[in-house]
């Protein structure tokens, strides 16, 4: 007996902190689909969060100006200040938000931002409230915390918009935070000033909860939406407000892997204890790129977001003319939530009965070869999620298969 035998058969028992957490759903869907494109099969991929546009040359010439220059070590733990200040200029600029310095974290993508603010606030049972259909990460990372997500569906009917009577009826002694995210990723909703109002309010009546705001989606918005963040909307709750936002979308660079926050000054210290004991600073050259994208030319934005809005009409407008499937038209972000409900209890071509939007997701893969993601994995069913950053001459293929697919299943 080897070794490695003698470990595997010693067993393996994972920590109870992630014994019911699995790797994201997105990347396993992914990784079946790309499995599937190895064999040769012109799989069609709508699942992943990512701009298919490239990082901008400026911000790619400022990653290997920083190179040339030495700025390869250790940076500052959670930023350095060159990033630190572009950061407190922007919040500024675009949010009429101030912070200083120290009210400022960057971190290794804003998921570890999330993560750094979860495990520096929750205690175990320490509730956080999630709408749903939410980001996957969102619950993985409270309960990892040893937090308690309470989920609140929100369906399209509501606009996939929490009201501020679920708000009011979810606060407990318990809870902790409220998380938003607007633009939404998955359903590309959406909150208004006026939205906001109401939870804002309730908010005010209870100071013991903490609100945490998701805005990387902020510059993809369509049709004139005046995007607002809520601690600039209400300035009474921005010493509880931690304001999340990141270089990945707006700017294309999600392999860069930079996020940040600003939020109040003993918040972000707490943050800083956890980060400086898991990743340290983040990469100097990224935040060297960083620098560059928050600072210098942004009219590409506006180019890039009227291509998402194309893309989107394209897709909202071929997912409603099929029977059976309703979509909502999105605010912001790069994605598609539509109902599938109509598709339940319909039979495939060999014979299986479409029980949930799992099983029409996995019926799209095989039959279309088309990958999305259902809204299961969001927390939301029966919705399914379409990503439409790629091609609108893919798009047209991978809907016009979706649309013959479906045809094919019967009553």
């Amino acid at each position: 007996m080897t070794v490695m035998n003698k470990i595997e058969g010693a067993g393996f028992a994972p920590a109870s902190r992630i014994s019911a957490i699995g790797v994201s759903e997105i990347l396993a869907i992914g990784a079946r689909a790309q499995a599937m494109k190895r064999e040769g099969k012109p799989v069609i991929i709508l699942g992943a969060g990512e701009p298919d546009f490239d990082t901008p040359d400026h911000v790619k010439q400022a990653a290997s100006d920083a190179m040339q220059r030495g700025e390869t070590k250790y940076t500052a733990l959670d930023g350095t200040p060159a990033l630190k200040a572009a950061i407190r200029d922007k919040f500024q600029r675009e949010n009429g938000l101030s912070y200083e310095l120290d009210e400022i974290t960057v971190a290794t993508g804003a998921k570890q931002v999330l993560f750094n603010a979860m495990m520096a606030t929750l205690n175990p049972g320490d509730e956080v409230i999630i709408p749903t259909p939410y980001w996957t990460s969102y619950s993985d990372i409270v309960e990892i915390a040893e937090g308690r997500p309470v989920l609140i569906a929100c369906d399209a009917e509501a606009g996939f918009r929490l009201t501020a009577e679920q708000l009011e009826q979810a606060i407990t002694p318990k809870t902790r935070w409220v998380m938003l995210n607007s633009p939404s990723n998955p359903s590309g909703a959406a909150y208004s000033a006026e939205h906001y109002r109401p939870l804002l309010d309730v908010l005010l009546r209870h100071p013991h909860v903490w609100l945490l705001v998701d805005d990387m989606y902020e510059h993809i918005v369509y049709d004139g939406f005046d995007f607002v963040t809520p601690a600039a909307l209400e300035p009474r709750l921005k010493d509880r407000t931690l304001t999340v936002n990141g270089v990945s979308k707006a700017y294309a660079m999600t392999g860069w892997r930079i996020g940040y926050a600003g939020g109040p000054k003993a918040l972000i210290k707490a943050m800083a204890v956890v980060q400086s004991q898991s990743t340290s600073c983040p990469s100097s050259v990224s935040q060297a790129a960083a620098v560059a994208a928050l600072s210098g030319p942004q009219g590409f934005i506006a180019e890039r977001r009227d291509s998402f809005k194309a893309r989107r009409d394209l897709v909202v407008a071929a997912l409603n003319e099929i029977d059976g499937i309703d979509c909502r038209v999105p605010e912001g972000a790069f994605y598609t939530f539509a109902s599938c409900a109509g598709m339940i209890g319909r039979i495939t071509p060999s014979g299986e009965r479409i029980a949930s939007d799992r099983d029409f997701t996995n019926y799209l893969l095989r039959e279309a070869l088309v990958a999305v993601v259902p809204g299961s994995a969001f927390g939301l069913s029966p919705y399914f999620r379409i990503s439409y950053a790629t091609s609108q001459a893919e798009l047209q293929e991978a809907l016009s298969r979706i649309a013959a697919a479906c045809a094919k299943l019967g009553a």
